[in-house]
């Protein structure tokens, strides 16, 4: 599309839109230097087969996740900081609701805000289009990365896959690493993310450490019952090491909220329900005897049946499974638990 199209679209959607979700006037503004400032970097991106978007942020304040990371299944995600003009999540997924792109979507957000040059913003669209927005007056070191474009102050940058940005960093090497590892990295949406910020911090981050982190990633359906959008929210609101603490609890979340991959199923064979009906018979492990009977290799009824209370007792619920089988990752937590409480107790 050629940039008076381009314009043209922006304009009407703008317009279309404003009514319900762009106030005029002093309804838009928020009054800087009052305004929170978070010193930060973030990556906004999407899996395009998986049909997932997400965001990954960590910042020099304290919990960023209400404010800096907005994402909607099937719509885009986005990143609002430095100076956070906080609307920009809200209606900037209006707009992508609406049908706006990315760079429509950003340009018509740092349009209507006469503070832009404070503001720093990625935005990314369900197709995998993707914008930044680095304002001319964020703090150094500040600039973005949108698929294979780079940029720095006072330009909208335009790409595909993802949006990395930062200010207040050390240098440019953090949003390049951050970018970097993205792409080069495999696994799911959620495991990149993870990744790249890591790698980030590691090449430099924020010049005035580090405090919170938030990590958002959405997909039709994907929430713990399946009637819900959310297959990752975590928050970390301050923390010495915050990334650490993010990586922590995203395994943790995996564990209790992620499905059964099927190439981590075993086969329950003797040596293994002995091994679980031992376990399961200790009543002085949790103070609950699940399995009364037998301890003798024999995954019948009444095991199974002691094995799903056990994983539902343990939080294992959506792993929990109805035939001759056990998650790989479930029986080594099992393990790993069941020997650190002996070692407690001997």
């Amino acid at each position: 599309m050629g940039r008076i199209g381009l314009l043209t679209r922006t304009a009407a959607i703008a317009l279309a839109l404003s009514a319900s979700i762009l106030p005029s006037g002093d309804g838009w503004q928020v009054s800087a230097p009052g305004e929170p400032f978070a010193a930060t970097f973030s990556i906004v991106a999407v899996d395009l087969a998986a049909g997932e978007v997400g965001v990954v942020v960590q910042s020099k304040f304290p919990n960023v996740r209400p404010i800096i990371p907005w994402a909607e299944a099937g719509v885009g995600a986005i990143a609002t900081q430095s100076y956070i003009n906080v609307s920009y999540g809200p209606r900037g997924l209006a707009l992508l609701r609406n049908g706006a792109s990315a760079e429509e979507t950003l340009r018509v957000l740092i349009g209507h805000d006469p503070k832009r040059d404070l503001r720093q913003v990625g935005v990314i669209d369900a197709q995998g289009d993707a914008a930044s927005w680095t304002g001319a007056n964020c703090f150094d070191w500040a600039g973005g990365i949108a698929g294979t474009s780079s940029g720095g102050k006072g330009e909208v940058i335009t790409g595909a896959g993802f949006a990395a940005q930062g200010n207040t960093l050390v240098g440019r090497e953090t949003v390049e690493v951050l970018a970097r590892t993205f792409e080069e990295t495999t696994g799911s949406l959620a495991d990149r993310l993870v990744a790249a910020i890591v790698a980030g911090a590691k090449a430099g981050g924020d010049r005035r450490g580090e405090q919170s982190a938030a990590l958002l990633v959405k997909r039709e359906g994907a929430g713990y019952d399946g009637t819900t959008d959310d297959l990752v929210d975590i928050s970390v609101y301050d923390h010495p090491h915050p990334l650490q603490e993010l990586q922590r609890l995203y395994k943790l979340h995996k564990l209790h909220y992620f499905r059964t991959d099927a190439g981590n199923l075993l086969p329950i064979d003797s040596a293994l329900c002995t091994e679980l009906q031992g376990i399961l018979s200790d009543k002085a492990y949790k103070g609950v005897a699940f399995y009364g009977g037998p301890i003798n290799g024999v995954f019948d009824a009444k095991t199974k049946q002691a094995l799903q209370n056990f994983m539902g007792w343990e939080n294992y619920d959506v792993r929990i499974r109805d035939d001759v089988q056990i998650d790989r990752e479930v029986l080594e937590d099992i393990r790993s638990n069941y020997a650190q409480w002996k070692a407690k107790t001997q």
